[in-house]
């Protein structure tokens, strides 16, 4: 009983500290300065790598045969599903001093940087092997499934720490919001910088081997973001109370049955991966010969999208949680077809001088949605993990966090499969490099990066018609939430007398 109730101190006091009978005041800021920069800063983290080049490293630097990677890909996808349902009921089960999730996000850490290390190192541990020498096939085989497991339990620790941060939903939005904004003038710049010099070794302009530019700007990239991490893990802190008991792992699984909203944005991230793809970066690294081609349509949306930030709170004052999202989620890909239609024209699909200006108008207009887009879903899943609690009694933000994502990496595996499938069956040859594809290849490039993932993509858009965790419903959520919480606030008061209030603990 002792140490549960020094547990629970640990968690309770900024909520302790409000006087009885008072429920939490979404007026009342609990995330300070320094705190606020962590949280950006973890944001950054998220997205400072050059990890948008991934492919082209595997199947280009690494040589991985595209034979094999679909049985990788088709296998960790699998491996993917049943250690999510583990890890997240041993998270949901965890109460520590430290908190629920962030010890569990420092175990994570240290294996994290190794695995990140090891992984752009390939290509200097195999250096001269061919795409089906049996070691290095193996090699990788093991070592994504250690680095799937340790991301999985990164990921869900990740996702509950990030909803616990302020039990204030005005103030985490407000977050979510900061972060998105400000993350984005950093975030971004290894992966444009990448793509800069990935053009300048492409076209002789610097004379070193490509292999050696993407292991430096890996390992960089994997320092930086670990100390990132640490930085976050360090400086925040879990408010939003946790039962002391803990959820069974039957009890994780009805929170997510009888969660609508949870199951909305299930089904809807199950649809959704149905878009099927290859991805723009062979399009614009074989057939373009430039890798920065996304860097250069960018630059009006980059002065745009800053300014989307500014229409959220208005949006949302005017529009249902559900239009935004439906509007954010499927303009960009009604954006594409126009481009599929300019590029399909004269064969100007291989003509920088016609592809610029497309998708840089593209690019454009959609990041005057860019700030629906990045707060509207992130704050939707804190939501839904809100909706469990308040629904059931107990938080289980580790099963609330794979649900949602179990649907979509069932048909995600799927999906990595058929896209190495769909690169050999076009006759993409590894590792030849620009200008030395086929004709035909480089047109089905262009197709299935633009026409195929907006065709195959608007199956998400069904489900998003029946969300209505809006207005009223979300405001009577809250209200009892917050009563809920601080009703157990005063009851360990009564228990604990003045210790608990008296006491420098977190809430």
């Amino acid at each position: 009983m002792a140490d549960t109730a020094a547990a629970v101190q640990d968690t309770v006091t900024e909520q302790a500290e409000i006087k009885a009978g008072r429920t939490i005041s979404n007026s009342r800021r609990y995330v300070g300065s320094k705190e606020t920069i962590a949280y950006v800063v973890y944001d950054i983290s998220q997205s400072f790598n050059i990890n948008k080049y991934q492919d082209v490293f595997i199947t280009d630097i690494v040589q991985i045969g595209l034979s094999f990677q679909t049985l990788v890909t088709f296998i960790i996808g699998i491996w993917d599903v049943i250690n999510d349902v583990f890890l997240a009921a041993i998270v949901d089960r965890t109460r520590t001093r430290l908190g629920k999730f962030r010890p569990w996000l420092l175990v994570a850490a240290g294996p994290g940087f190794l695995l990140s290390l090891v992984y752009w190192l390939l290509p200097v541990l195999f250096a001269g092997t061919s795409p089906y020498h049996a070691g290095k096939l193996a090699f990788y085989m093991i070592f994504q499934l250690i680095n799937n497991l340790n991301g999985s339990l990164n990921a869900i620790s990740r996702t509950g720490m990030l909803s616990t941060i302020t039990p204030n939903v005005i103030e985490r939005t407000r977050l979510i919001t900061q972060a998105s904004l400000f993350s984005g003038f950093i975030e971004k710049a290894p992966e444009i910088l990448m793509g800069l010099l990935i053009d300048l070794v492409n076209h002789g302009a610097i004379k070193i081997p490509m292999k050696s530019l993407y292991v430096t700007a890996g390992v960089f990239t994997s320092a930086v973001v670990s100390a990132m991490g640490l930085f976050f893990v360090f400086s925040t802190k879990e408010r939003v109370l946790q039962r002391t008991e803990k959820p069974s792992v039957l009890q994780g699984f009805k929170s997510i049955f009888n969660n609508k909203p949870l199951l909305i944005l299930t089904l809807t991230e199950f649809l959704s991966a149905f878009g099927l793809n290859t991805g723009l970066n062979y399009y614009y690294i074989n057939v373009l010969g430039f890798a920065s081609m996304s860097t250069i349509v960018g630059i009006p949306g980059a002065f745009v999208s800053p300014a989307s930030y500014a229409f959220v709170t208005k949006a949302r004052e005017k529009f249902s949680t559900r239009t935004l999202w439906i509007a954010s989620s499927h303009i960009s890909d009604v954006l594409m077809l126009g481009v599929f239609a300019v590029g399909s024209i004269n064969k100007n699909y291989k003509k920088l001088a016609v592809m610029i200006p497309a998708f840089m108008l593209r690019e454009t207009i959609w990041m005057f949605f860019w700030g629906i887009k990045s707060v509207i879903p992130e704050e939707m899943r804190n939501e839904a993990i809100d909706y469990g609690e308040w629904k059931n009694g107990y938080r289980t933000e580790g099963m609330t966090g794979v649900a949602k994502n179990l649907a979509q990496k069932l048909v995600g595996t799927l999906g990595g499969t058929i896209k190495s499938a769909i690169l050999a069956s076009i006759g993409y040859k590894e590792g030849a490099g620009f200008g030395n594809q086929s004709a035909k290849t480089e047109y089905l490039l262009f197709m299935m990066s633009t026409l195929l993932p907006t065709a195959t993509g608007i199956f998400g858009l069904i489900p998003k018609f029946f969300y209505d965790l809006s207005g009223e419903k979300k405001d009577r959520m809250y209200r009892e939430l917050s009563e809920r919480r601080q009703a157990v606030v005063d009851q360990m008061k009564v228990v604990d007398g003045d210790k608990i209030a008296d006491g420098n603990t977190e809430a």
